[in-house]
């Protein structure tokens, strides 16, 4: 601001300053100062040039975490209603069944499940081995336990006709839990799976060796996913087109109790895990344990054994959970890179209660101190599993036991 004299404002204007006055001019307000020969003038220093602060996000990253087979028998279901009956509810409860993962599911952003049979209408009939149609109850307590997807493409889809394929995703739909591998209509099976987990996209694809010579129900063979390479790749390319940033193939093969991965396995995992539409390959059906890989950079796990089931021989009740962090590289248009792996043995028991759980929790917990043979179940379990996952080499390329 301008400082106003009340006297002399003429004779300032005409003559200059006095001596001892000072007009005080605002930076707005002040003239340019041009500098004479000889003069002495007092410039101002110049004003710095503004600083730009460049804020870069964070990458954007997500987990995910898969387990095995749902693979129930009918002791599973006979511990399931007397755990409902215990608090006196009918029908069937598996939450406490599966309680033992819940707190390694559900802190991931994405986990899924492999639903290996169809569920059976309520009430039942129920079905056990070899054509199975289960307590339709399993479907909630899976949500409950953190499940957000379900792949459906196994040798049993086809066990219970067009029904039991209908039944099991209006199951699964209630439960708001995402599926693939199966389908109810002709334009449902065109259609792609597509999860959302902590902002990405994510889709999910699902394919089994076969239906155990159940032909198609009505000669529908659109209803379930058969492994074809040719076709496998074509969706995962469609997938990508279709807004998937991340693609997550499930495939139901291996041969049954056996550890080593089959010819069809070493064969076809390279080359899919190879295309770039493809981020990582899960497997199932053996119901037992097999090995992880890492096929220049990215990872296969051939097959997780069993999460939950009825098979009581030690290596038949012992499962594998799998987590992976994913990354974007190099912003928001960069690929995606798994930037942590780990696993986690699973063992169920079967008494008092039939129980999954977790072998590292049992053994850091206070409460099984005094129990040797629980313990020693768990110690077997771990030992177990971990060999037989770091057999083609993950342990080594950078695979590691969840903290």
């Amino acid at each position: 601001m301008v400082r106003t004299f009340l006297a002399g404002l003429c004779l300032l204007l005409g003559t200059g300053l006095l001596v001892g006055d000072r007009v005080d001019l605002s930076a707005s307000d002040r003239e340019p100062v041009v500098a004479r020969p000889g003069a002495d003038v007092d410039v101002p220093p110049a004003e710095p040039p503004p600083t730009t602060t460049t804020t870069v996000p964070p990458p954007r990253t997500f987990s995910l975490v898969a387990t095995g087979d749902v693979l129930l028998h009918t002791a599973t279901w006979q511990q399931a209603q007397a755990d409902a009956a215990a608090v006196g509810r009918p029908g069937h409860d598996f939450v406490p069944m599966l309680a033992g993962v819940a707190p390694v599911v559900g802190a991931a952003d994405l986990a899924i499940c492999h639903m290996e049979t169809p569920v059976a209408p309520p009430g039942g009939p129920f079905a056990s081995y070899p054509v199975f149609s289960v307590p339709p109850e399993i479907i909630p307590a899976l949500k409950t336990t953190g499940f957000d997807a379900c792949t459906t493409g196994s040798n049993h889809t086809f066990d219970k006709g067009a029904d039991g394929v209908n039944r099991t995703l209006d199951a699964l739909d209630a439960a708001g839990i995402a599926h693939a591998g199966s389908a109810r209509t002709p334009q449902e099976a065109t259609e792609t799976t597509l999860v959302e987990a902590n902002g990405v996209t994510v889709g999910l694809i699902s394919y089994t060796f076969g239906t155990n010579g159940i032909p198609a129900p009505n000669g529908e063979t659109w209803r379930a996913n058969v492994i074809d390479e040719g076709r496998i790749l074509a969706d995962a390319r469609l997938a990508k087109q279709r807004g998937a940033e991340v693609v997550v193939v499930s495939l139901h093969w291996g041969n049954e109790y056996v550890h080593e991965p089959n010819s069809q396995q070493l064969d076809l995992a390279p080359r899919l895990i190879r295309s770039p539409d493809i981020d990582l390959l899960l497997g199932h059906h053996a119901h037992v344990v097999q090995p992880v890989e890492n096929v220049d950079g990215e990872w296969v796990v051939y097959g997780m054994g069993n999460m939950i089931a009825n098979q009581r021989q030690p290596v038949r009740s012992e499962g594998l959970l799998t987590r992976f962090t994913f990354t974007q590289q190099g912003g928001v248009a960069g690929p995606w890179s798994v930037t942590n792996a780990a696993y986690e043995p699973l063992v169920t028991v079967f008494s008092p209660a039939i129980r999954l759980l977790v072998p590292d929790h049992v053994l850091a917990d206070p409460a099984t101190a005094g129990d040797a043979a629980l313990r020693a179940r768990a110690t077997e379990a771990r030992d177990r599993t971990t060999g037989i996952v770091g057999q083609r080499g993950a342990l080594q390329a950078g695979l590691q036991p969840l903290p």
